[in-house]
């Protein structure tokens, strides 16, 4: 290589292509560190850095008044960032604005611009100050927590990283274009985020699978919804992914027979006004015809939050509409996730599991520097209080050196030869004033002496642990979350696909209803209100005059349900696959869900989540046969035509089923007023598709209605057709055998009618009582007398003319509901029970009949020797 000597320098001869690629090295290495990518630990730009400890020097902490911005970005231009003061307060802005960071670093006050995409006023009107969140990046810079760098003139000294004491890098995500790469870092919910990092701390081998069941996915400033898991994943694990996310929308009715879409929130980083915002492309395309379904177009949006109104035209189905939109304008983004940072100063692309792994060492690191300050300073201060306790103990002898000797540097050498005193106790000893010399500031020196012994002994012991370390990270995080952590903003829905469908049903307590003409439905149990006996109810249900409720339960959408038909078949639904209705609808007809032939009607519905819940399934027929099946055999996957439940004889239906243990005893009632109890082991257990044998004989005219589970610490309630009833305690039922007539279970009258329902019962129970009108009401079993088994009963629900009972079902409930002052009433749960949701206790709307106390007062209890004499 030649070389030019021209006297005063070099001319040095080089390639060009090699001089090209090492500039142009240089000038992208510069850009990549000092201008576009985030430090992996604080989350931080240079700029931002600068920004924000120059709010420090300036003293703008949260509880001091706003300045003006523009001398924010004065002092920050003239002391650490020279370059254009365009750049700074760009970057001032976008740390304030509520739209743009999910956690603002920065309080403003005055225009800092809107999501319509209109620019923030001019730093000489706009104000700011740090908000209390920023105070927690800038925390303990003054205890030595990081290293400090000159600035451009070497004037002043800066950090090179925030001691950043929650994840900002996660939390408020980041954005940049360097050169030949660049970063793009969705924000994240603190709480999750810091919960993510705990995890990682208790669990160095966390998988990214683990830390997602703390870290749902991004969480954007201005809401949304995010379709789909798997980039949220691939982001997570591998450092890119593609999220696509929607605007939140719903449908409103109209007048004149008009729908209207109303959007409430947008993607991140989606204008809604301007020339290229959603407002814009939307009208675009309903002038090209694109869309066509629109009829017009308004911004509701005002200080209670975004609504933007799209009124379609009549006839138009507002779905297809939305999805059009979807499609065509940025109502669905995608974010493109790609996760680059500088670490050590290189860029290097990480994932969820990484980025968490290196702040928590940088919070480490943090803290063991934090420590060591401290324990130094403590040190520092002790040593000054030894030589005070050296000279308390021998003050007459300090004064009498100090005052012989020549001067102040004469007076140090001789304390520090005369004691052994260091020179910074020997100077201490001599500035201290002559009110330290008294009884209560030795008393205080010495306070101070022995607090600081326990302080530097913890703190020692504190760098000799790294759990304890750990533990200081994972408490001071914790506080963070608390203290500003908040609700999530963005939802995440599975995409299509991902899940299976019954992930994404929300798991609720169900209240499933059958008519006697086969409509089905279900409605939420939090529909129906609790109300005391003799209350008139709620509306359950809107029927034909000649339809009314025969079936109704409680499950859960996650439960299968089992249809027991008339038949002897047995059909399998899931809840969730059941249409859901409102309180007052009818429903849609059990033959567009279950193959039913003709004549063949629903008789008795079981809900399960395993066919763990019992042993045995025992059949009852209304012609007095039973059997018993293993449970178990009926988890088969289903056919679309059903299974074989039992071999049902001509002439007869099947009534009810119930799960036993295998050692329970049962018990059939009969319509009029009969109850048999026998030990369910003598039936044999049975296969699916075989008949049974005598449950129950029955006089002419009778048949069996109910069949339960007999458990002596509980009632057995009965309800008849005109809405009387009575609770009986079943120990009352002797042991009778399989295949008698049993004994009374109620005196009836044809005031009272015909038993319609026979349910076992316990203490806080509640039930819901259904009439042929389609009145429902919830009562607590609590509510209605208990008496002897020959007894006529009492109202339990006051009908209204022409109305009867129609069917009687059990409400499980395991939370707390209002008494009727007001007083919680705590509800025990039954086993296996799904909670329900809460219930209010209205007060009565008809009392009780003081009358059909009476009544059942009177009568005589030898009439049940007689009545079982005669069956």
């Amino acid at each position: 290589m030649a070389t030019i000597d021209l006297g005063d320098g070099n001319i040095e001869d080089r390639e060009l292509v090699e001089e090209m690629r090492s500039s142009y090295m240089d000038y992208a290495m510069s850009v990549i560190v000092g201008r576009a990518l985030p430090d992996v630990r604080d989350g931080l730009k240079p700029v931002h850095r600068r920004v924000l400890f120059t709010m420090q020097d300036l003293g703008l902490q949260p509880n001091r008044p706003y300045v003006k911005c523009a001398r924010v970005v004065g002092d920050c231009m003239g002391k650490y960032h020279p370059h254009g003061d365009s750049a700074i307060y760009d970057t001032l802005v976008r740390l304030g604005q509520t739209f743009a960071s999910r956690y603002p670093l920065v309080d403003t006050q005055g225009n800092f611009g809107n999501i319509d995409g209109d620019p923030a006023a001019a730093m000489r009107y706009t104000e700011c100050r740090l908000s209390p969140i920023a105070v927690e990046m800038l925390r303990d810079l003054d205890e030595d927590v990081v290293d400090f760098e000159p600035n451009y003139d070497e004037q002043n000294q800066m950090p090179t990283v925030m001691p950043a004491r929650f994840p900002n890098l996660l939390a408020n995500g980041s954005a940049g274009i360097a050169v030949g790469m660049a970063t793009n870092i969705p924000p994240h919910n603190l709480r999750e985020i810091i919960a993510g990092a705990i995890a990682l701390i208790d669990n160095p081998q966390i998988t990214t699978d683990e830390l997602m069941e703390h870290v749902k996915g991004p969480d954007f400033p201005t809401g949304g919804v995010i379709m789909g898991l798997a980039g949220i994943r691939d982001a997570y694990e591998h450092g890119r992914g593609r999220i696509r996310v929607r605007a939140v929308a719903h449908i409103e009715p109209q007048k004149g027979g008009h729908d209207a879409i109303i959007i409430t929130e947008l993607p991140y980083q989606v204008r809604k006004g301007g020339d290229d915002g959603v407002l814009a492309k939307i009208a675009e395309l309903v002038h090209e015809k694109v869309i066509t379904g629109i009829r017009d177009i308004a911004d509701q949006s005002d200080r209670n939050g975004m609504r933007i109104w799209i009124e379609l035209k009549r006839g138009e189905m507002a779905k297809v509409v939305l999805n059009q939109l979807y499609k065509h304008t940025p109502l669905q983004t995608t974010f493109g996730a790609n996760v680059v940072t500088l670490v050590g100063g290189t860029p290097r692309t990480l994932g969820l599991k990484a980025l968490l792994r290196h702040y928590v060492d940088h919070q480490k690191e943090v803290i063991t520097r934090r420590t060591k300050f401290r324990l130094q300073r403590a040190q520092d201060r002790l040593h000054v209080l030894e030589g005070y306790l050296i000279a308390l103990d021998n003050l007459d002898r300090v004064i009498a050196v100090i005052r012989g000797s020549a001067d102040g540097d004469a007076a140090r050498e001789s304390l520090m030869s005369e004691f052994g005193l260091s020179e910074l106790q020997a100077r201490a000893i001599l500035d201290l004033r002559l009110r330290a010399l008294t009884a209560l500031q030795q008393d205080e020196v010495r306070k101070e002496h022995g607090e600081l012994v326990a302080l530097v002994t913890e703190l020692r012991s504190i760098l000799a642990d790294e759990a304890r370390v750990y533990a200081i990270v994972k408490d001071e995080l914790s506080e963070l979350g608390r203290r500003f952590g908040d609700d999530r903003r963005t939802e995440i829905v599975p995409a299509e696909g991902e899940l299976d469908l019954e992930q994404l049903i929300r798991e609720e307590d169900m209240v499933i209803s059958i008519t006697q003409t086969g409509y089905i439905k279900r409605v939420a149990a939090s529909t129906y209100r609790q109300q005391k006996r003799g209350g008139v109810g709620v509306m359950g249900m809107d029927t034909k005059d000649d339809d009314w409720i025969e079936h109704l339960l409680v499950a859960s959408t996650h439960d299968y349900v089992l249809f027991f038909t008339s038949v002897g078949k047995v059909y399998r639904l899931k809840v969730h696959e059941l249409p859901e209705g409102n309180r007052q609808g009818r429903g849609r007809a059990v033959v567009n869900l279950l193959p039913l032939r003709e004549g063949e009607r629903v008789r008795t519905v079981i809900a399960t989540r395993d066919f763990s819940e019992g042993l045995y399934l025992v059949q009852a027929t209304k012609g007095g046969i039973v059997k018993k099946t293993l449970f178990k055999e009926y988890d088969t996957p289903r056919k679309s035509d059903g299974i074989i439940a039992i071999n049902i004889r001509e002439g007869d239906e099947l009534i009810g089923v119930r799960l036993t243990s295998g050692e329970d005893d049962v018990l059939l009632t009969s319509r009029k007023g009969q109850t048999v109890r026998f030990d369910e082991n003598e039936a044999r257990a049975m296969g699916r598709a075989t008949g049974g044998v005598i449950g129950m004989k029955l006089r002419k005219g009778d048949e069996v209605i109910a069949i339960d589970v007999a458990d002596d610490t509980a009632d057995l309630l009965v309800i008849t057709e005109n809405g009387y009833g009575k609770r009986t305690r079943v120990s009352e039922y002797p042991r009778k055998g399989r295949g008698t007539m049993g004994v009374l279970t109620i005196r009836l009258v044809e005031a009272r009618g015909a038993i319609v329902g026979a349910i076992v019962v316990r203490p806080r129970q509640e039930i819901l009582v259904i009439s042929e009108s389609g009145t429902v009401q919830r009562t607590a079993v609590d509510g209605i007398s208990q008496m002897s088994r020959a007894t006529q009963g009492v109202i339990v629900q006051r009908l209204r003319e022409g109305d009867r009972i129609s069917a009687v079902a059990m409400v499980d409930t395991s939370v707390e509901v209002d008494g009727p002052e007001g007083e919680p009433l705590p509800l025990e749960p039954l086993d296996g029970a799904v909670p329900a949701a809460d219930v209010t206790v209205i007060p009565d709307v008809v009392d009780a009949l003081a009358e059909d106390d009476a009544d059942a007062d009177e009568l005589d209890q030898d009439d049940d020797a007689d009545e079982e004499a005669e069956y």
